[in-house]
C-alpha cells in the first residue's frame, strides 16, 4: 500500500486502486499518524486535532481508529502504544518519507558532480507532490510545523534541481519556473542567484542585473539586510564577465628573445601537422620561454596553463578549467559534465585552440592522462607541453630544447649584462668562457649576468668553480624554483625516485661522460633507471655516451657528499677505469690498436679523474697500477704530460718506502715523472735496482730496467 500526505491525504493499493478513507476526520487522523511513521502520537492530541470544532472525545477517537483500520486492512497496522497510537508501515510507502530520501540522494549526487543522476532523482522526488502538504490538518500546530518543514525541503529540492539543470545546459527551460518562484519567494537568495545565472546563460545579462537589484531592495526593505557575500560575488562576476569566458593567454615578456628564432618556426610548423608537441630539456634551458614565443607565432586561440604551482588539492584538469574561464559555481555552468575533465571536453569539443601545458614534470602522470583524453575527444584541439620528461602517450612529437649555441649564449649574456650595467663591454672570449662553464643554459646565463650589478666580469669569471653560486640571486618576482640555478636543479632532483637520485649522484664521479656499461657498474643501477634519468633530462645521450651537464653534476656532487657515498663511488669508478686500461694495454701493442685507441681517448678525462682520486687518497697500489696500465696509451697519444703531475705527486707520497710487488709499476711512474728532474734523480736508481721485469711494456718493450730510467 502507498500512502500520501504531500497534498490531499490518500491511500492506494499495490494495484493502483485508491482506498476509500471516509470523511475529513478519518483523513486527518491518518495524516497526523503519517507525519512520523512508527512514532507514537498521544491520544489526547489526536482527539483534539482530528476535529478542531468539537470537544476532544476518547470514544470518538477510538471509533475513527477502528474505521481507519478497517479501511486500510493489514497493509498498514494502527496499534495502541501506551497513551497513544502509531501506524506501522514501511517508510518508503509514505510519499513524504520517499521524497526526503530521493531529495537527499539527489543532493549528494549534485555534490559529487553527477548532475545527470541528481536531476533524475530530484525530479522523481518532486513528482510526488500533489499539492500543499497535510492539507486536511492545516489548523493543527503539529501538522503546521511538519508542513513548514516539508515545504522547505521541497524548495531546497527545487533549487538543487535547477542547479543540476543549469549544469546540464537547460537554462532556457528553467527561466519561466524560476521567475515564478522568485516572485513568490523574493527573499530567497539562492533562487535569485539561480535565475541570474539562467538569464545570463540565455544572453539576458541586463535582466540578470535587474533580478539582483530587486532582490537587494527586498532584503533591505523587509529585513534591513544586505545581500549575502555569495550573491554579491555572483553580481560582480556578472558585471565583469562577457558572454564567453576569457582565456589565460601566455605571460607578457619583459626581456628580448635571443638565439632561438629558427626553433620557434620549427615548433610552430610541427604543430600544424602534429596535435601534441612536447618541449623537453633540463631545467633552465628555456622551454617555457620558447613555448611563449611559439604561442605568439600561431594563429589559433591560445590558452596558457602553468602547472608548476599546483597544490596537492588541485590537479591539471582544474588548472585548465580555471585558465579557460570555466567555473564550477559561477555563471558558466552550461555543460553536462560529471568531472572536471568531462566539463573540459564539453567546452573544447568543437573549439580551435592551442593549449599550452607548462611544467608538466611534477604532475606528469595526470598531465599525460588529461592530454590524451582531451586530444581524443576534441579533434580541433592542439597541445604544446613543456616538461623535463616526455608525456609518453601515442601521437606525441618530442622537440629537444638544448642549450644555446656559442654565439647566442654570448649575445644573451651581453644583453642581460647591459640591462644592469650601463655601457657594458667585455672580451668576448672571457664571456664565452663564463657561458661555457654554465653549460650555455639561458637561465644560468641570465642569473650570472645579473651578478654584474655587484661584481666585475673578472671576479665573476674567477668564481666559475662555484657554478651554482655564480648563478644566484634571480628576480624577486620569479617563482622560487627559478630564483637561483641551485633551485632549478633541485626542482628536477626532488622529482626523482630514491633509486634515480642514487644513480644520478654516483654518476657525478664521471669526468667525461660514460658508456652504458660503465654507468651501470659505477652507479649500481639498471638500464631502466638510466633511461629514466635521460627521459627526465638529468642525463643526455650523445654518440653512445651518457653525459651530465656540469651545473647538474655540481649539484649531484653535493648530494653525493651529503649521502656519504663519495669515497665509495670514486673507488668503484677508479677500479672500473683500472680494469678498462688493463684490458686495453696489451691490445694497444697489437693489431687492435686502432679499435682501442678511440675508446681510451673517449675515457681520457675519466682516467685522469681516477688517477687524481687514487693519488689524493692516497691509494698507492691503485695509483701505480693505473699509471702503469695507462702508460702505453698516453705515450702513443703524446699525452704523457697530462699524467706527469699525478706521477710526481704519487712519488712524493711514496717517499723511500718502495711498494713490494709493484716494481714494474713503480718504474713506469718514475719514467712518467721524468719531467721533474729532482724527482727523477731521487727515484731512478731505486727503480733500476729493484724492478723485476715481468714482460714487455710500452717504451720498455724488450729492454732492461736501466733503459726505462736512463
Amino acid at each position: 500500500m502507498r500512502l500520501g500526505i504531500l497534498g490531499e491525504t490518500r491511500a492506494w493499493r499495490d494495484d493502483g486502486a485508491e482506498v476509500p478513507l471516509g470523511g475529513p476526520a478519518r483523513r486527518a487522523l491518518l495524516a497526523l499518524l503519517l507525519v512520523r511513521p512508527g512514532e507514537v502520537v498521544p491520544a489526547d492530541r489526536l482527539a483534539e486535532e482530528i476535529d478542531a470544532g468539537a470537544a476532544p472525545s476518547a470514544h470518538a477517537l477510538q471509533s475513527q481508529v477502528s474505521r481507519l483500520r478497517a479501511a486500510l486492512g493489514s497493509a498498514a497496522v494502527i496499534e495502541r502504544a501506551g497513551a497513544g497510537y502509531r501506524i506501522v508501515v514501511a517508510a518508503d510507502d509514505v510519499d513524504a518519507c520517499r521524497f526526503e530520501r530521493l531529495a537527499g540522494l539527489g543532493r549528494a549526487a549534485l555534490r559529487d558532480g553527477d548532475a545527470v543522476r541528481a536531476v533524475a532523482l530530484l525530479r522523481q522526488a518532486l513528482e510526488l507532490w500533489r499539492g500543499p502538504a497535510l492539507a486536511e490538518v492545516a489548523e493543527s500546530e503539529t501538522a503546521q510545523a511538519a508542513a513548514v518543514r516539508l515545504e522547505e525541503s521541497r524548495l531546497g529540492a527545487l533549487e538543487d534541481r535547477f542547479e543540476g539543470e543549469l549544469r546540464l545546459g537547460e537554462h532556457r527551460a528553467a527561466v519561466p519556473e524560476l521567475r515564478e518562484l522568485v516572485g513568490r519567494h523574493p527573499l530567497r537568495e539562492r533562487l535569485a542567484g539561480l535565475l541570474m545565472r539562467a538569464l545570463f546563460a540565455a544572453d539576458g545579462q541586463a535582466e540578470a542585473l535587474v533580478v539582483f537589484e530587486k532582490t537587494r531592495r527586498h532584503l533591505v526593505e523587509e529585513l534591513g539586510a544586505d545581500p549575502s557575500a555569495e550573491l554579491v560575488a555572483l553580481h560582480r562576476e556578472l558585471l565583469n564577465t562577457g558572454t564567453s569566458p576569457s582565456l589565460a593567454g601566455p605571460p607578457a615578456q619583459l626581456t628580448s628573445f635571443v638565439g632561438r628564432d629558427e626553433e620557434v618556426g620549427e615548433v610552430a610548423d610541427r604543430l600544424r601537422v602534429a596535435r601534441l608537441v612536447t618541449l623537453i630539456g633540463p631545467g633552465g634551458v628555456g622551454k617555457t620561454r620558447l613555448s611563449v614565443e611559439v604561442a605568439g607565432a600561431v594563429t589559433d586561440e591560445v590558452c596558457f596553463v602553468e602547472l608548476a604551482a599546483l597544490g596537492d588539492e588541485a590537479g591539471p584538469a582544474r588548472a585548465v578549467q580555471g585558465a579557460l574561464g570555466l567555473r564550477e559555481h559561477g555563471l558558466q555552468m552550461g555543460d553536462p559534465a560529471r568531472t572536471p575533465v568531462d566539463r573540459l571536453i564539453a567546452a573544447l569539443s568543437d573549439r580551435v585552440l592551442l593549449l599550452v601545458l607548462d611544467n608538466c614534470e611534477h604532475v606528469i602522470e595526470e598531465a599525460a592522462v588529461l592530454a590524451a583524453r582531451l586530444l581524443a575527444a576534441c579533434p580541433r584541439l592542439r597541445v604544446l607541453a613543456t616538461s623535463r620528461e616526455p608525456l609518453g602517450i601515442i601521437g606525441e612529437h618530442l622537440h629537444q630544447v638544448r642549450p644555446l649555441d656559442n654565439d647566442a649564449a654570448v649575445r644573451l649574456f651581453g644583453d642581460r649584462a647591459a640591462a644592469v650595467r650601463r655601457g657594458f663591454a667585455a672580451d668576448p672570449e672571457l664571456v664565452r668562457r663564463i657561458c661555457a662553464a654554465l653549460d650555455d643554459l639561458p637561465l644560468a646565463i641570465e642569473l650570472a649576468a645579473a651578478r654584474l650589478r655587484t661584481l666585475d666580469l673578472d671576479d665573476l669569471a674567477a668564481r666559475l668553480d662555484d657554478r651554482l653560486g655564480v648563478a644566484a640571486r634571480g628576480s624577486r618576482t620569479a617563482h622560487d624554483r627559478h630564483r637561483t640555478l641551485r633551485s632549478v636543479v633541485a626542482w628536477s632532483w626532488d622529482l626523482l625516485s630514491e633509486s634515480e637520485q642514487r644513480a644520478a649522484r654516483r654518476f657525478t664521479v664521471f669526468a667525461g661522460g660514460a658508456t652504458a656499461e660503465s654507468a651501470l657498474r659505477v652507479c649500481g643501477a639498471d638500464g631502466e633507471t638510466l633511461e629514466s634519468l635521460v627521459d627526465k633530462s638529468l642525463l643526455e645521450v650523445s654518440r653512445g655516451r651518457f653525459r651530465m651537464l656540469e651545473t647538474i653534476r655540481a649539484y649531484g656532487a653535493e648530494r653525493l657528499d651529503e649521502a656519504g657515498e663519495r669515497e665509495s663511488a670514486r673507488r668503484t669508478h677508479a677500479r672500473h677505469v683500472l680494469d678498462l686500461v688493463r684490458a686495453a694495454d696489451p691490445r694497444l701493442r697489437r693489431a687492435e690498436q686502432l679499435d682501442w685507441l678511440p675508446i681510451l681517448v673517449a675515457e681520457h678525462e675519466n682516467v685522469l679523474a681516477a688517477l687524481r682520486w687514487a693519488v689524493e687518497t692516497p691509494d698507492v697500489a691503485t695509483a701505480l697500477e693505473l699509471l702503469a696500465s695507462a702508460a702505453t696509451y698516453v705515450w702513443i697519444r703524446g699525452a704523457s704530460a697530462s699524467a706527469a703531475p699525478h706521477a710526481i705527486s704519487l712519488l712524493g707520497a711514496i717517499g723511500d718506502a718502495f711498494p713490494a710487488g709493484l716494481g714494474e709499476e713503480y718504474a713506469t711512474c718514475v719514467l712518467l715523472a721524468a719531467s721533474d728532474r729532482a724527482t727523477w734523480r731521487r727515484h731512478h736508481a731505486t727503480a733500476e735496482r729493484r724492478w723485476p721485469p715481468r714482460g714487455p711494456v710500452t717504451g720498455r718493450a724488450g729492454t732492461r730496467p736501466h733503459c726505462c730510467c736512463g
